[in-house]
């Protein structure tokens, strides 16, 4: 996707430790025209696989979940990272690893919100070591809906995430794959 690699190129910033600051478009501030246009690109990606309901975790893959969501016609749903007075029962659990924050969290998700028989297409900011998305899928199991595809915006390729839910047998499109972030710079897979 050319629109977001050159945001990528022209507004990433390579920190220490092999993370990509994408925030002036992607999970601080948002570029409406750049979400819309990933809505529309994963909509097209994912056309043949019958999605049902999106899910995606807070906070960075609300904006692109939401945009897939509006392009298809179907509910977004986002697992909860903070705890929740009003979400306590009746809950689906999984513990992921945040490669980011160097912590876990148990994220959460409503038990009327997925069913069995939903297609549910996972949408989600970055990949990296593959947590985040396996923890969502382990959610969709075992409300015994199908995952039908997990759709990343920025794949670090470098990294094991997209070879362990490659492994886990599901069908995996990302936006765009950086081979590298080595001495500060942005090396896409396809260079």
């Amino acid at each position: 996707m050319e629109l977001l690699r050159q945001k990528v190129i022209n507004e990433g910033i390579v920190l220490e430790g092999q993370v990509l600051k994408v925030d002036s478009f992607l999970n601080h501030q948002m570029d409406p025209v750049l979400m819309q246009a990933i809505g529309k690109t994963f909509t097209q990606l994912f056309a043949d696989t019958g999605v049902t309901t999106i899910l995606t975790i807070e906070s960075s893959g609300i904006a692109p979940g939401i945009m897939t969501a509006l392009e298809f016609g179907v509910p977004l749903i986002f697992a909860r990272k903070q705890k929740s007075l009003t979400l306590t029962e009746d809950i689906f659990v999984e513990t992921v690893y945040s490669y980011t924050k160097k912590q876990s969290n148990d994220i959460t998700v409503s038990k009327k919100f997925i069913h069995p028989g939903d297609r549910v297409l996972i949408i989600d900011d970055f990949l990296a070591n593959g947590e985040a998305a396996s923890g969502l899928a382990r959610i969709v199991k075992q409300a015994g809906a199908e995952v039908v595809g997990i759709g990343i915006v920025i794949e670090k390729s470098f990294q094991p995430g997209a070879q362990l839910l490659i492994d886990e047998g599901y069908r995996l499109e990302s936006l765009v794959r950086i081979r590298s972030l080595d001495n500060g710079r942005v090396e896409f897979v396809d260079e």
